[in-house]
């Protein structure tokens, strides 16, 4: 093996982890271990082997207690275009559950935490609403296979709960959906919606229930707002997803169905954005 010291250990401990012998959850030897197993190799280069593997996503180091082995995870594909079956937005509710349950994954999403507050400038640009209106936010948090998943909150107009969609403040689940709740109630039809996808870091709140390494595994953060017939939009929702076990897939067109089908074979742990096209 030729190249710099730092990189031959790097590949070594890769060798390691990749063959079983440092098996998910593991801890690495320590600092002092590492040089001597390595000819007594310098601390500075220890170190960069270290951080070499922890850029790639295969290690993260815990302040006072080590460096250890990252548990991979098969990552879920979202898919975000319109659910052929439920005519569900994909991602969310109905739709997400469903997605899941064909990967043969188990979800699970908490009862809404709901609150009546002034609308912040971002989701009132969204909702076309005025500074200073009420909206009503209903926020969940949503595993799979009992792992955190995903964060997300959905946004709609006090004045929809005014106008008799009362469900919309009480804090459990509104079957078949708040969106078509929302629609039979105010007679208001769902024609479509736009999707807006940022990457971030995670803020403290997010990295804490997502349990993310120190190495700065990013999220995605996508901002959906659906609109009715006329033109007005009904609810945002901002959903936000870590890197590490998402992937989000977007089908437009006429997509083959075995292709629809398939969820994409990625090493576990990754995670892209994908589209697929249609003319």
């Amino acid at each position: 093996m030729t190249g710099p010291i730092y990189r031959q250990i790097a590949e070594e401990l890769r060798r390691r982890i990749e063959s079983g012998e440092l098996p998910p959850g593991s801890q690495l030897p320590t600092e002092l271990e590492l040089r001597e197993m390595f000819d007594n190799a310098s601390r500075n280069t220890v170190r960069d082997a270290i951080r070499s593997l922890v850029t790639r996503g295969l290690v993260v180091t815990r302040a006072g207690q080590g460096t250890f082995v990252v548990e991979r995870m098969v990552p879920f594909a979202v898919t975000m275009s319109t659910d052929s079956v439920t005519g569900l937005g994909g991602g969310e509710g109905v739709a997400y559950m469903g997605q899941a349950r064909a990967q043969r994954r188990t979800p699970e999403a908490t009862l809404p935490r709901v609150e009546i507050q002034t609308v912040s400038e971002l989701i009132g640009r969204e909702l076309r609403l005025d500074p200073g209106a009420q909206v009503v936010s209903r926020h969940q948090r949503l595993r799979i296979d009992g792992k955190p998943w995903s964060l997300q909150t959905s946004f709609y107009p006090m004045s929809f709960v005014e106008q008799g969609a009362s469900k919309l403040v009480e804090a459990k689940n509104i079957e078949p959906g708040a969106v078509k709740y929302v629609g039979e109630t105010l007679n208001l039809k769902l024609v479509g919606y736009r999707d807006q996808v940022l990457a971030r870091q995670p803020n403290e709140v997010e990295s804490a229930f997502f349990r993310l390494p120190d190495s700065g595994v990013a999220v995605l953060e996508s901002m959906r707002t659906a609109y009715e017939a006329g033109g007005k939009p009904i609810r945002c929702t901002v959903t936000v997803w870590p890197a590490d076990r998402n992937r989000l897939v977007y089908n437009v067109g006429a997509v083959p169905e075995e292709v629809l089908l398939t969820v994409a074979d990625d090493q576990p742990g990754s995670a892209s954005v994908s589209s697929a096209t249609g003319s």
